[in-house]
C-alpha cells in the first residue's frame, strides 16, 4: 500500500493554543505518575531498616532492601522503557500510558503480599518495569500535547513532581512504621497497598486524556488527529471567550505505519550523534546521583547519626521538598533565559555544592540536621537539571523516534548509574567507613559536573520552538509557508531528519532544472540567428541559405563568432545554447536575463 502524503497544520494548531483547563487535564492525568514513583522509591528506602528487623514478615537485610531490591527496580524501569517504548512509538501514547499504568498497579499490589525475600524481589522488578513504560509514554505524550512557549516549564515540574510522591511517602512512612498504630509486619505492606489506591485514582483521570494527534496523522489517521485538534479547539475557545489567534503554517508528511529500529539508530546516532552525546551525559550523571544516594539516604541517618527508622522520614520530606521547589521556581527560566544556560548552570551548580556537602560530611562538620539541609540546597538545583534531561531527550529528536530515544537514554543512563550506583553505594554506606560515604558523595558530583560541562557545549536551543523544527519529522515531505500575514510555515529548522533533508534537496534541484530549462528556451530565438549568420559565412560567397544577400557578413567574423552590422562588428557572443525555431525573419530573441540559479533548501542538514 503506497503511503499517503498529507498537509496539516495540526503542530501548529496545538502550539498556538492559550494554556487552559484541557492543558491541565493533561498535566494530571499524565504527570501524576511521578507522583507514584516518588512514593515507591521512597517508601523503599524508608522501609529498609524496618524490613531487616526481626517481625516483619521477610527474611531480607537492610542492604539487600537498598542494594539487590533497589537495583532490581531500576533494571526493571531499564526493560520496561526499552520495550513499552518501542509499543508506543509503533502503536499510539494513549494505549500504552494505559497498559504500562495497569502493569504498575498489579505488581506493586502483590509487592505489598510479600511472603519471602525472592517475591519481593520479582515484584520490585515488574513493578520498575511498568513505571519505565511510564517515563517512554508519558514524556513523549505530554511533549507533543503541550504549546511550544509553556513546554519546557510544564516537563520540569511534571518531572519534579516525583518528589510530592518522595514527600507522601516519607510522612506515609512515619505513620505506617509506627508500631504503636501498625504491628511490624502490616504498616509496610499498607504503605504499599496505598500506592495502589492513588494509581486507580490517576487512571480514571487519565481515560480523559486523548491520543497524541501528532502520533495520529503521521500514522495514517489524519482525519481522526482533525477531529481531535478541532474538539480541543472548541473547548478552549469556549473556555476563553474568544477567538484563536492563526495557526502558523502546514507541514506535509508522507504517512507512514511504523519506523524499522534501524531507521531509529541511524537517526539517533548518525544524523543526530552530539544530540545522543548530550542524552547520554545528561542521564548518566543525574540517574547515578538519584538512583545512588537517595536510595541509601536512610542508611546514612541510621549508620552515621543513629536517628530512628521510624523518623528518617522527617529529614527525607525536607530534602523532598528542595527537589520539587526547584523545577517549580526555575522551571519558566528554561524557557525565558534557555535550555543551553540553565541545563549546564544546574548540573554544575548541584555538582560543586555536593563536593562542599562531602568536605563537611567527610570533616565531621555535620548532624542529621544539617546534612538534611545541605542536601535540600544541593538537590534544588539537581532536580531542575535532571528533570531537563527528560525534556531534553523528548524534544531534539524526530517524533517518530520520541518515545523509543527517551526509552533508550533512560535505560542507559539508568543501567550506568542506578543499577551499579545503588550496589556501589550500599556497599560504601554499610561499611561504616565515613571516607566511603565521602567517595560515593564525589563520584555523584563529577558525574553531574561532567555533564554540566557536555550541557554547555552541546546542548539545543530549544526554548519556544515547535518540536517539528527542532527536529524535522522522518517523514517531513516538504513544507508549506504560512498565509500571508500569519507566519514562516513549519519549516526544518538547523536539525532536521534525513528523509527531510534528501527529500527537499531533491525537489529544489529538479526546481532549479526546470527553470533554468525554461530559460534556455527564452533565448534560442537569439542562439538560432546567431548560428545562422555562421551558416551563412561558409556557403557560397554572397549566397545566404536562404538565398539572400549576407550583407555585413564575412567568413572571418562569422568563424571568430562575430556579426556585423551597418557601424562594424559587434563584441563576440557567448555560446549558443541548441538552436530552437525563430520567427520568421527575426534575428533576435528576447532577452533572457541572468540565470535564476537554485532555490534555497526548505531544510538543511544538521550541525552533528
Amino acid at each position: 500500500m503506497t503511503p499517503e502524503t498529507i498537509t496539516t497544520s495540526v503542530p501548529a494548531r496545538l502550539d498556538r493554543l492559550p494554556w487552559s483547563r484541557w492543558h491541565w487535564t493533561v498535566v494530571i492525568g499524565l504527570g501524576t505518575v511521578w507522583i507514584l514513583d516518588g512514593l515507591e522509591v521512597t517508601v523503599v528506602g524508608n522501609i529498609a531498616g524496618r524490613l531487616s528487623e526481626q517481625g516483619s514478615g521477610l527474611q531480607i537485610s537492610s542492604g539487600g532492601v537498598t542494594g539487590v531490591a533497589a537495583a532490581l527496580y531500576v533494571a526493571g524501569a531499564c526493560s520496561g522503557a526499552l520495550f513499552f517504548g518501542w509499543l508506543t512509538d509503533r502503536f499510539g501514547r494513549k494505549k500504552l500510558f494505559m497498559v504500562t499504568l495497569a502493569v504498575y498497579l498489579a505488581a506493586t499490589a502483590l509487592t505489598a503480599l510479600s511472603y519471602q525475600s525472592w517475591w519481593f524481589f520479582l515484584f520490585r522488578f515488574l513493578t520498575g518495569f511498568g513505571i519505565g513504560g511510564e517515563y517512554a509514554a508519558i514524556n513523549s505524550a505530554i511533549d507533543e500535547l503541550i504549546p511550544a512557549v509553556y513546554r519546557g516549564r510544564v516537563d520540569l515540574i511534571i518531572n519534579g513532581s516525583f518528589w510530592l510522591g518522595a514527600i507522601g511517602g516519607s510522612l506515609l512512612s512515619i505513620v505506617m512504621l509506627d508500631t504503636a498504630f501498625f504491628a511490624k509486619d502490616v504498616g509496610w505492606r499498607l504503605t504499599f497497598g496505598l500506592g495502589v489506591v492513588l494509581g486507580l485514582v490517576i487512571l480514571l483521570v487519565r481515560r480523559q486524556v486523548p491520543e497524541s494527534p501528532r502520533w495520529l496523522f503521521i500514522h495514517g489517521r489524519g482525519e481522526e488527529a482533525e477531529e481531535l485538534v478541532c474538539s480541543i479547539e472548541e473547548r478552549v475557545t469556549a473556555q476563553k471567550g474568544a477567538p484563536l489567534p492563526p495557526a502558523q503554517g502546514q507541514i506535509t508528511i508522507r504517512q507512514r505505519r511504523s519506523i524499522g529500529f534501524g531507521d531509529i539508530a541511524h537517526t539517533v546516532f548518525a544524523h543526530y550523534r552530539k544530540r545522543a552525546i548530550l542524552g547520554l551525559a545528561l542521564f548518566v550523571g543525574q540517574a547515578f546521583l538519584y538512583n545512588a544516594i537517595t536510595f541509601g539516604f536512610g542508611a546514612i541517618l541510621t549508620r552515621f547519626f543513629g536517628t530512628s527508622t521510624s523518623h528518617t522520614g522527617y529529614f527525607f520530606a525536607v530534602i523532598a521538598a528542595g527537589n520539587f521547589l526547584g523545577p517549580l521556581l526555575l522551571g519558566k527560566l528554561f524557557d525565558t533565559v534557555g535550555r543551553r544556560i540553565m541545563i549546564s548552570s544546574t548540573y554544575l551548580l548541584s555538582g560543586f555544592l555536593l563536593y562542599g556537602t562531602a568536605w563537611l560530611f567527610g570533616g565531621g562538620h555535620l548532624d542529621a540536621v544539617t546534612l538534611t539541609a545541605c542536601w535540600a540546597v544541593v538537590l534544588f538545583f539537581a532536580s531542575a537539571g535532571a528533570s531537563s534531561a527528560y525534556l531534553t531527550v523528548s524534544e531534539v529528536f524526530p517524533m517518530e523516534t520520541r518515545a523509543m530515544a527517551i526509552a533508550f537514554f533512560y535505560a542507559i543512563g539508568t543501567a550506568a548509574g542506578g543499577i551499579s550506583g545503588p550496589l556501589l553505594f550500599s556497599h560504601l554506606t554499610s561499611s561504616g567507613v565515613v571516607g566511603d560515604t565521602v567517595l560515593a558523595f564525589q563520584i555523584g558530583a563529577s558525574l553531574m559536573c561532567a555533564a554540566g560541562l557536555i550541557a554547555a557545549v552541546l546542548a539545543v536551543r530549544a526554548e519556544g520552538r515547535s518540536l517539528e523544527d527542532i527536529a524535522a519529522p522522518l517523514s517531513l515531505h516538504t513544507t508549506t509557508p504560512a498565509a500571508a500575514g500569519t507566519g514562516t510555515g513549519t519549516e526544518a529548522g538547523p536539525e532536521t531528519g534525513p528523509g527531510a533533508v534528501t527529500a527537499a534537496r531533491k525537489a529544489t534541484k529538479a526546481k532549479a532544472a526546470t527553470r533554468r530549462t525554461a530559460a534556455r528556451r527564452t533565448t534560442a530565438k537569439g542562439a538560432a540567428a546567431k548560428n545562422a549568420t555562421a551558416k551563412n559565412a561558409t556557403a557560397p560567397k554572397g549566397v545566404t541559405p536562404k538565398g539572400t544577400p549576407a550583407k555585413g557578413a564575412t567568413a572571418k567574423g562569422a568563424a571568430a563568432g562575430e556579426t556585423t552590422g551597418p557601424t562594424g562588428p559587434a563584441e563576440p557572443s557567448a555560446p549558443a545554447a541548441p538552436a530552437a525555431p525563430t520567427d520568421k525573419g527575426s534575428g533576435k530573441g528576447p532577452d533572457p536575463g541572468p540565470d535564476p540559479g537554485p532555490e534555497p533548501l526548505t531544510a538543511t542538514a544538521p550541525a552533528d
